[in-house]
């Protein structure tokens, strides 16, 4: 290679190339991000080589030796990347020319870098996925905490943003462990697809060497190899599919963060967050702003975006490599941290805040929130749902007229509007509504017990 390290990649032409497009093909300034992953599939390359004897085992050993060394050296801060030389395959090959000399040019054999970044990608990915289901795990047990710590506590349920009907506030709070077993269970099907090892693909149409892909296959953990070259080197499936599960559990998370946010404020008064969690106004001392949950809201258009964008990217690109392939990287890699920094900072947040159980019980006390147990009262009674249903709404306008809460009227008034009331009728309470709803999946005490057994018994399986 010459001095610059581009060597024979410019050898078919006469110019040096421009700085400036030097600059803008160079995906170093990210891309560096997968050097461990790129040495670890070409020592598994340089193994097999010398296994099937189309290099010497010298040769492989010293190929090895000298990737080690320069993972230690990148692991120590001690070397440098140079954008001139693109990439990371690039600049670890330079490297290894300085390090074990003209046989470092061997390595190479039977591989292409459009399998290699495929092949490096494929084991970025396998290790984040891993990484990205622990992290939610975390999140699930500590809703399982809360949920725990405020089983007795009961909150108003809502729809349309209005109080609908009465909840254990724990049902709630394990509505988003379900939302996140999805998650996860959508990573660990993800990861079959990725588990596929793309290199012996070369460039595109496959190699003239005798090579071995099942061993290396076993060398790098995959569990299969792909069936198509042309497939193997173009394919980022994989890729969407892990940013598309990501960008699910960032809408879950945005939906618990609006919770929150809602949760916090004067008006509602049902949680406060922990100082720790929590940001001042540069202006208003009184104010406690929740502006982690509110960035997290934000933050899942931004993994949105990035969803998009490979999207548009692969939409129109014929077989097989195209360099439009290198712009798949900086987004994942900003799903990715997007991803795992949110799971990480709300799981404290949520686990931290403090719920206020006699705020929720006084925006229930003088509201209307019973009246689906009362249409469900005078169903039990004989009269057809629909009719009931008319009953109590009418029943609500008067009470409303009257500035009453259900409690506040009395038996003769209630009759007014069905003779099937009777004095059972005041004894309709937020406890009673809850245990009546004992079917599964729904908020009754017994249910909620079972229903917290069952999210312990998933997180122990993992």
């Amino acid at each position: 290679m010459d001095k610059k390290g581009r060597g024979y990649l410019r050898s078919r032409f006469q110019k040096e190339i421009n700085k400036t497009v030097s600059q803008y093909v160079a995906s170093i300034p990210f891309d560096w991000r997968l050097y461990q992953h790129d040495i670890t599939g070409s020592i598994a390359h340089a193994k097999m080589l010398a296994k099937q004897k189309i290099i010497t085992p010298k040769d492989a050993e010293s190929i090895v030796s000298g990737l080690q060394t320069i993972q230690e050296e990148i692991e120590k801060g001690q070397l440098e990347f140079k954008p001139e030389l693109e990439d990371i395959h690039m600049n670890i090959e330079k490297r290894l020319f300085e390090i074990a000399g003209d046989v470092a040019g061997k390595l190479h054999t039977a591989r292409s870098r459009n399998d290699q970044v495929a092949l490096d990608l494929r084991l970025y990915i396998k290790e984040i996925i891993v990484e990205t289901i622990e992290r939610i795990r975390s999140f699930q047990q500590a809703l399982i905490r809360v949920a725990e710590a405020n089983k007795k506590v009961i909150m108003p349920g809502y729809t349309h943003l209005q109080q609908a009907q009465p909840i254990l506030f724990a049902h709630h709070i394990l509505a988003y462990f379900e939302m996140l077993q999805r998650d996860v269970e959508r990573f660990q099907d993800c990861l079959k697809r990725v588990n596929v090892l793309p290199l012996g693909s070369g460039a595109l149409a496959g190699v003239s060497y005798p090579i071995d892909r099942h061993f290396v296959a076993k060398e790098l953990g995959f569990s299969q190899i792909s069936t198509n070259s042309l497939d193997a080197v173009s394919d980022r499936d994989f890729v969407i599919e892990y940013q598309a599960a990501a960008a699910i559990t960032m809408m879950h998370l945005s939906r618990l963060a609006e919770e929150v946010i809602l949760w916090s404020s004067t008006e509602f008064g049902f949680a406060e967050l922990d100082d720790a969690y929590a940001t001042s106004s540069s202006i208003m001392p009184q104010k406690k702003n929740p502006d982690v949950a509110e960035l997290a809201r934000a933050k899942t258009g931004r993994v949105y975006g990035n969803l998009l964008g490979l999207l548009t990217i692969m939409k129109g690109l014929p077989m097989t490599y195209n360099r439009d392939l290198q712009e798949d990287k900086e987004g994942l890699f900003d799903t990715v941290d997007t991803l795992l920094a949110s799971l990480n900072v709300l799981t404290g947040l949520v686990e931290t805040m403090k719920i206020n159980n006699t705020r929720m019980r006084d925006v229930m006390s003088n509201s209307y929130i019973l009246a689906t147990d009362l249409a469900d009262y005078l169903a039990k009674k004989g009269l057809p749902f629909r009719q009931a249903h008319e009953a109590v709404s009418k029943l609500v306008q008067y009470a409303i007229s009257k500035r009453k809460g259900f409690r506040e009227l009395t038996l003769k008034e209630y009759q007014r509007f069905s003779p099937l009331f009777d004095k059972e009728v005041q004894q309709i309470t937020l406890e009673n509504s809850l245990v009546k709803r004992n079917v599964p999946g729904g908020t009754a005490p017994e249910q909620v017990t079972r229903a917290l057994a069952r999210a312990k018994r998933l997180i122990g399986k993992e």
